[in-house]
């Protein structure tokens, strides 16, 4: 299965994430912590390339361009979907749990099709 790129925050900045992420030939969104240096020695050159982009521009900026916020709104729909269906899966075997999961994310979407609240700033 091809993985485009992979977000994670900062706890995942590490070497071996890194290495892992470019076994799969993904892309690593990952921001370096405030206090990162450039490594320089081609093991890390995403880290440093991410390093540069986010001193060029800033991190907010950087977050935007990269797609890195987008983490975020995974995050908030996998909190919305534990809530509501539970953290645990009911099913034992792998391929079960597998067809459980694709029909809470189905019954998820069209619960967001009837209608999710419209938002509009006030001013």
């Amino acid at each position: 299965e091809t993985i485009g790129q992979v977000s994670g925050d900062g706890g995942y900045d590490y070497k071996t994430c890194y290495d892992a992420i470019a076994d799969r030939e993904a892309r690593a969104v990952i921001p370096p912590r405030k206090s990162a240096i450039f490594h320089n020695n081609g093991f890390m050159d995403t880290r440093d390339d991410n390093l540069r982009r986010i001193q060029e521009i800033g991190r907010r900026a950087w977050k935007k361009e990269s797609g890195y916020h987008r983490r975020s709104l995974v995050e908030t729909g996998i909190y919305r979907l534990k809530r509501i269906f539970g953290e645990a899966l009911s099913s034992k075997k792998l391929d079960s749990q597998n067809i459980e999961i694709r029909l809470r994310c189905k019954a998820m979407n069209l619960m967001t099709g009837l209608g999710m609240p419209k938002t509009h700033p006030i001013t």
